[in-house]
């Protein structure tokens, strides 16, 4: 558990929940100039385990801890990519996986970063017909995830979860943003 949103010299942390963590996770890891990815659940209380956040009781959003260098990679980017390659429009829901931990949300650390992710979510709104619905949350305490949550699709892109849900997210990474991927970014 730690207070996730630090400042590390030239690095910057942003906490994003766009449904399972998975595919966030395996799209962050493709990019340059992140750092770190780690899937996490926050925004609730109680229990932070895969179980108890499952059931949608405990309010802990699955989400995805990215650290990058906004020199390499522009926060606006990132962003850009969270709005593309999930439907912010859909309340509680991403494809099959439904309840409240599979929200569209945003957790901020101060007043500045409030302000910076509500003009993403203004600036993506032009994208789409219908409203946006991805909350702003205070970043409260982070908890990791479980070891087999952590690069799941980098582990097991054979499962079928992958292949039909992430696959597509990722080929669509590759044609949209091919200037932000990493130079060791997996065929």
């Amino acid at each position: 558990m730690t207070d996730s949103h630090q400042h590390q010299g030239a690095l910057r942390t942003v906490v994003l929940g766009s449904g399972c963590f998975w595919c966030l996770d395996s799209l962050a890891r493709r990019l340059k100039g992140v750092e770190r990815v780690r899937s996490v659940y926050t925004g609730g209380t109680g229990p932070a385990v895969y179980e108890a956040v499952c059931a949608g009781t405990t309010g802990h959003a699955e989400a995805v801890e990215i650290t990058f260098d906004p020199a390499v990679l522009p926060a606006e980017v990132l962003y850009e990519v969270f709005f593309s390659t999930h439907d912010p429009t859909s309340l509680n829901r991403q494809g099959g996986d439904v309840g409240p931990q599979y929200r569209s949300v945003m957790f901020y650390a101060d007043d500045a970063e409030r302000t910076e992710l509500e003009q993403a979510i203004n600036a993506a709104q032009q994208n789409f017909s219908r409203p946006i619905v991805t909350v702003l949350e205070p970043l409260g305490t982070v908890h990791e995830a479980e070891p087999e949550h952590q690069d799941f699709y980098g582990r097991r892109p054979g499962v079928g979860y992958c292949q039909f849900v992430i696959d597509p997210k990722i080929a669509q990474l590759r044609r949209r943003w091919p200037q932000w991927l990493a130079e060791d970014t997996p065929a």
